[in-house]
């Protein structure tokens, strides 16, 4: 908690209001058996009436003062906790924003999630109860100390040792809890991991028929964190009903030792009820302190969860002295000597890769799975840094540019579609909010998004469901494809963005693309053949280096890594018709 106490200096005024609104309840609430002992005393001494009824006039008004303190303490805390919460909120997201995948990889989807609001909540709650309890409990417990030590000295023992015996008890369960708590954060992130997983992927579950299987599993984590939830909740529920059972005791004592000092003279009836009602405000006091020690555990341990995030140093940012690209540049890009390795990896996924592409010319890479390919273009957003080696555009290192720079040179088409709840035109209009509605409708003509948006009712406002599932994986590539179109960068990358394509449609928006992207640098990443075959240079990629470079011809003749490719897509027919020479006996040798 200690971690995010900077999160409440913009409340700090708030604070103090409330302490001084906490104080006066306090001192309401201490005030009360005052007048209880004054009433009580002159009704049996029989003094004037106006007495018992001028006490008990200014108890009401007490009464009153106090709980109107009340609705004020409670209106601060909720305030203060929720404004703290949403600042938090607001902190972590934007924390997560600016993570590489790196960071990602640190925090699974499902932490991060849990940790946003669950974990967030708990820090809520705490702070709610800690404005309303805590700040109160200590005020009140030593102020119904000194009252009930001026009120009774003789049996203020009986306090202290009630004072004990719960201090024992919260310490000896809270030494038993604590450790729990932790591990319950764990679990539930478990939980949500498995859920998502399974919601996630819950069409190749039905496929593969595995629906008993990931009922197990789910099952698994559910019972796990249900029966540390009653361990924790067992635990705690011992606490409320030891604490009654304490403070009823030290009812029946104190009645039973003031019974015999008001026998004996040395203490008044409303003495002793008043000394009670001090009593009872002592041990609410710890009652109080114990109520919230049961939520203070798991809110320290999310707000160690929450801080682990907030602190965490993205790896990728801003240079100290960002360098400006030259506004008439085109997007050239060049790779020197460029390796890679993932963090903790024994072996680079790249090798001193080295290529220019130019603007004006499509330049596609191809390679067998975990060749590198994707990793590859995923330096150049700086989705990952390299490791050693420079990426520059227009002849400036990207990891001199400000990430905002960079990011408005490239028009980015992940493999797997992605878009989010909304409309088509705001999907396509992601990238670009000034586009107006005749680009926006050029962008989907160029991507043959047109093509099936013609067919929604609501055409261009019709709505997209949370991550596109009401899409095809086609529909959403070209969606995706029209909102990089929309942005207009000098630099566009294509991770095999046309894999969920049919060939009809590839060969046309290929074509499209062309006019399109005529003076613009253009990466592809492709799978088929037919995807690349026209890019004016073709990288092939081997275990993370590069083992050819040319146009589809040429390699086709030359390259044996591009030639294995080649045989495993086209047919006899189409292989000789791009080389007349090409013998079955050297097909033979391919295979």
């Amino acid at each position: 908690m200690i971690k995010l106490i900077k999160f409440l200096k913009p409340y700090i005024w708030l604070l103090a209001i409330l302490v001084v609104f906490t104080y006066l309840q306090v001192m309401a609430n201490l005030k009360l058996p005052d007048y209880i002992a004054k009433i009580v005393n002159d009704g049996i001494l029989g003094k004037d009436m106006s007495s018992i009824y001028q006490n008990g006039g200014l108890m009401l008004l007490v009464t009153l003062g106090g709980g109107i303190c009340a609705v004020i303490v409670g209106y601060l805390a909720s305030k203060i906790a929720t404004g703290v919460s949403r600042d938090i909120r607001k902190e972590v997201f934007s924390k997560v924003e600016s993570f590489s995948i790196n960071e990602f990889n640190t925090f699974s989807t499902a932490s991060l999630i849990t940790r946003s609001t669950n974990d967030v909540q708990q820090i809520q709650m705490a702070l709610i109860m800690i404005f309303r309890m805590v700040l109160m409990a200590p005020i009140m417990a030593v102020g119904a100390l000194l009252k009930a030590w001026g009120m009774a000295p003789s049996m203020s023992w009986i306090i202290a040792v009630a004072s004990l015996s719960m201090m024992a008890l919260i310490i000896v369960l809270f030494s038993i809890g604590l450790p729990k708590f932790k591990l319950l954060q764990k679990m539930v992130d478990r939980l949500n991991l498995v859920t998502r997983e399974n919601l996630t992927g819950l069409r190749v579950v039905r496929a593969f028929n595995n629906e008993d299987r990931e009922e197990v599993k789910f099952e698994k984590a559910n019972e796990d964190l249900t029966k540390l939830n009653l361990f924790v909740n067992r635990l705690m529920v011992i606490l409320q009903p030891v604490m009654m059972l304490i403070m009823s005791l030290s009812m029946v004592a104190i009645v039973w030792f003031g019974a015999q000092l008001i026998d004996t003279g040395s203490l008044e009836i409303g003495n002793m009820m008043a000394f009670m009602q001090y009593a009872m405000q002592v041990i609410m006091s710890f009652l109080m302190i114990s109520i919230v020690f049961i939520i203070i555990p798991r809110a320290s341990v999310s707000a160690n969860r929450v801080a682990e995030v907030i602190e965490t140093e993205p790896t990728i940012k801003n240079p100290e002295s960002p360098m400006k690209l030259n506004p008439k540049g085109r997007g050239q890009i060049e790779f020197k000597n460029v390796s890679f390795s993932y963090p903790g990896a024994d072996l680079p996924i790249l090798t001193e890769i080295n290529f220019t592409a130019e603007p004006g010319e499509t330049t596609a890479f191809i390679g067998s799975t975990g060749s590198g390919k994707s990793t590859l273009i995923n330096l150049i957003p700086r989705l990952y840094d390299v490791t050693s080696g420079q990426i520059l555009i227009d002849g400036v290192d990207v990891k001199e540019l400000k990430l905002e720079d960079l990011y408005k040179q490239i028009g980015y088409v992940p493999q797997q579609g992605v878009l989010f709840s909304g409309t088509v035109r705001s999907n396509i209009k992601y990238g670009n909010k000034q586009a107006e509605d005749s680009e926006i409708e050029k962008s989907a003509k160029i991507s043959q998004a047109a093509v099936f948006i013609s067919e929604f009712e609501k055409q261009y406002d019709n709505e997209i469901a949370q991550g596109g599932s009401n899409v095809s994986g086609g529909q959403k590539q070209r969606l995706s494809i029209a909102r990089a179109l929309a942005v207009k960068p000098k630099i566009y990358i294509f991770d095999d963005s046309f894999s969920s394509l049919d060939f009809k449609t590839d060969a046309q928006l290929r074509e499209a693309l062309v006019t399109e992207t005529k003076n613009k640098t253009v990466i592809i990443i492709g799978q088929r053949i037919s995807t690349i075959s026209n890019a004016d240079k073709v990288i092939v990629l081997d275990e993370g280096k590069i083992v050819g470079q040319g146009k589809h011809g040429d390699l086709l003749k030359n390259n044996k890594v591009y030639q294995e490719i080649a045989y495993s897509q086209l047919s006899d027919e189409e292989l000789k018709a791009v080389k007349p020479n090409f013998e079955k006996s050297v097909l033979k040798g391919v295979k």
